[in-house]
């Protein structure tokens, strides 16, 4: 697929999701038109308004963006810009992010604020970039996919933010009261490089973000950067020791931690042994995977992988000021 070369003036066709982070999406969209009628750009928003609308607005964004020349753009969080991205990887479209969300992970490593006007001057004035999206079998990543607990604090993570609000703090809280209640261990068979491992672990976590990776203090923070992904594992431990391995994360030490088998590749192959439950004689058919902290049912065997083409994001040239510092 060729590189998109949007012209200066191609209208921009907006995934807008209603319920993302804290700022009114009202507002949000204000801040939008007003900003692209002072720039003569046309825009088309599509409002997300219900469950499961993500993915079929982000489907006729493409088409739309695709027959005009235009840019597809997510606005919201991570899991709205992951339904957009799988829709726009391989269109042949320009892809805008306008973060909303809690963390914004894949805004803030490409340099592009939180602050709605001064992303929307970004999408306004940039160029498109490559940037590497990882793969679970067929399923976009961004910043992350995984299997096990980490799946498991996410979804209760998302329990909590609809009845307490959204914060980083609710998160973290949320995580520590999900270990404390135990976990239960997987049996996997992972082989990568021609080589292969049998390892036991409440989770596996795949990485595919330079900025969280070093935050929370992994040697292969920046796999990514260099066309791979980092593959995290937790050998077994007790619901007693699964707290201090929370807070050594928060604290940017996890790879410190004798706890922690970390490694970088370019594809994953992800077996399941028969303590994968429900199990028949051949192990498990599916697993809950979470991709950038959205939960679905995926076939095994896993393959985790760098997709062979890019994502074109619309970003800064320089490294984001707060990847350069989480380097430092």
């Amino acid at each position: 697929m060729p590189v998109p070369e949007p012209t200066p003036d191609a209208p921009l066709f907006i995934v807008l999701n209603a319920g993302s982070g804290s700022e009114d999406a009202a507002e949000a969209r204000r801040v939008i038109e007003e900003g692209c009628a002072a720039a003569g750009r046309r825009l088309r928003i599509f409002v997300v308004d219900g469950p499961g609308r993500v993915q079929a607005l982000a489907r006729e964004a493409v088409e739309r963006a695709r027959a005009a020349g235009g840019v597809v753009v997510a606005a919201g969080g991570d899991g709205t810009i992951n339904a957009v991205a799988q829709a726009t990887l391989g269109s042949g479209c320009a892809f805008g992010v306008l973060p909303q969300g809690t963390f914004n992970y894949f805004s803030r490593t490409h340099g592009i604020p939180r602050d709605t006007a001064q992303a929307l001057h970004i999408l306004l004035t940039e160029q498109p970039r490559a940037v590497q999206v990882g793969l679970v079998n067929d399923r976009v990543f961004l910043v992350n996919a995984s299997m096990g607990l980490y799946a498991e604090l996410l979804e209760e993570r998302e329990s909590y933010k609809s009845r307490f609000g959204r914060s980083r703090w609710i998160a973290f809280g949320a995580g520590l009261l999900t270990v404390l209640r135990g976990h239960r261990h997987w049996n996997l068979r992972m082989a990568w490089r021609g080589k292969e491992r049998d390892i036991r672990t409440p989770t596996l976590f795949v990485g595919n973000n330079p900025l969280q990776l070093h935050q929370v203090g992994i040697a292969e923070a920046d796999a990514p950067e260099q066309g791979q992904l980092a593959a995290i594992a937790l050998k077994p431990v007790g619901p007693l020791s699964m707290p201090g391995l929370l807070v050594r994360g928060a604290l940017g030490r996890l790879g410190d931690a004798d706890e922690v088998l970390s490694f970088p590749f370019e594809s994953l192959t992800v077996k399941g042994g028969r303590a994968l439950g429900p199990v028949g004689p051949r192990g498990p058919r599916r697993v809950k995977v979470a991709t950038d902290g959205e939960i679905g049912w995926v076939d095994m065997p896993l393959l985790f992988r760098v997709s062979p083409e890019p994502l074109w994001l619309v970003r800064p040239a320089q490294t984001a000021p707060e990847l350069e510092a989480a380097r430092e």
